[in-house]
C-alpha cells in the first residue's frame, strides 16, 4: 500500500496516523548538506534505524550473532519535504508483503506536527543465512513480530 496517486499522477504524502511503530530521530548537524536541508541519503539511513531498531528492540536480531539476517535488495523514496536540522523527526513503519523470505517495509518520515509524510518509501529485506548469504525462510520469531505490523 504506497501512496495514493493524485490527480496530477504523483502519489500523495502519507499520514502519520496510518502507522503503528513510529521512532523518534533528532536530526543531526553532520545529516545538513550545504543547501541546508537533511541530505537526500540521510533519508535512507533513518530508514535503515526505524527497520533495524525494531528488529533489535524486539530482540530477534542480534546483529553481530544472529545465523539469520535481512538484507536489503531493493529502496525507493519519494520526497515531499525537505526535512530541517534542528528538528525531530518521526520515522514511521509498517510491513505492506510478508513472503515466505522476504518482507516489504513501508517506511514514512514526518517532521514536527505536520501529519503527512515529508518523504516515504520502501525497502524490501530478503533474509539469509550470514554464513551462505542463501536466502531462508523467515524464522517464526520475526514473522510473528512482522505479521504484528502488517497492513
Amino acid at each position: 500500500m504506497s501512496g495514493q496517486a493524485s490527480q496530477g499522477g504523483r502519489e500523495e504524502a502519507l499520514l502519520i496516523d496510518g502507522f503503528s511503530h513510529i521512532l523518534p530521530i533528532t536530526t543531526r548537524w553532520m545529516d545538513v548538506d550545504v543547501y541546508g536541508h537533511v541530505n537526500n541519503v540521510v533519508y535512507y539511513s533513518y530508514f535503515d534505524t526505524v527497520v533495524n531498531e525494531h528488529l533489535v528492540s524486539a530482540g530477534v536480531l542480534d546483529p553481530q550473532t544472529s545465523p539469520i539476517i535481512g538484507l536489503v535488495v531493493e529502496t525507493r523514496c519519494s520526497y515531499f519535504r525537505s526535512l530541517t536540522y534542528p528538528a525531530p523527526v518521526k520515522a514511521a513503519m509498517r510491513v505492506t508483503k510478508l513472503g515466505s523470505s522476504s518482507v516489504r517495509y513501508q517506511i514514512a518520515l514526518f517532521q514536527g506536527d505536520d501529519p503527512r509524510a515529508a518523504a516515504q518509501g520502501h525497502f524490501v529485506h530478503v533474509y539469509v543465512e550470514r554464513a551462505t548469504q542463501r536466502p531462508v525462510p523467515i524464522p517464526d520469531t520475526v514473522r510473528a513480530l512482522l505479521q504484528a505490523l502488517a497492513v
